[in-house]
């Protein structure tokens, strides 16, 4: 067991070190990682956030109530008219994805 434990410290000692020993990562690095897939899910709970900030729960039918019962055909997603939440990557357009690079990683004014 205390063997277990003196391994176990000089693994972390030895992560913390080599962690430590990379340079941080810019903003532009990381912009420059987010993919596509990430961009579209980023822009999926921004739709979604904005519904619910209405007051209303039913933004998508993966959605439940306010008593725990299932959206479904309730959903805003579902309903003709209204709000139109993104409620899956699918929805997010290529367009969207190249807005959201232009105004959101790169500082550009809406």
């Amino acid at each position: 067991m205390r063997a277990f434990f003196v391994l176990f410290i000089a693994i972390f000692a030895f992560s913390i070190s080599s962690a430590s020993a990379e340079p941080p990562i810019t903003q532009k690095q990381a912009s420059i990682a987010l993919t596509s897939v990430a961009i579209a899910a980023l822009i999926v709970k921004a739709s979604r956030d904005e519904y619910y900030s209405t007051g209303h729960p039913c933004a998508c039918s993966d959605d439940v109530t306010r008593n725990g019962r299932s959206c479904g055909n309730m959903s805003a997603y579902i309903r003709p008219g209204g709000a139109h939440p993104l409620c899956s990557p699918a929805d997010v357009t290529p367009g969207m994805i190249e807005d959201y690079r232009k105004t959101k990683l790169t500082g550009a004014p809406k």
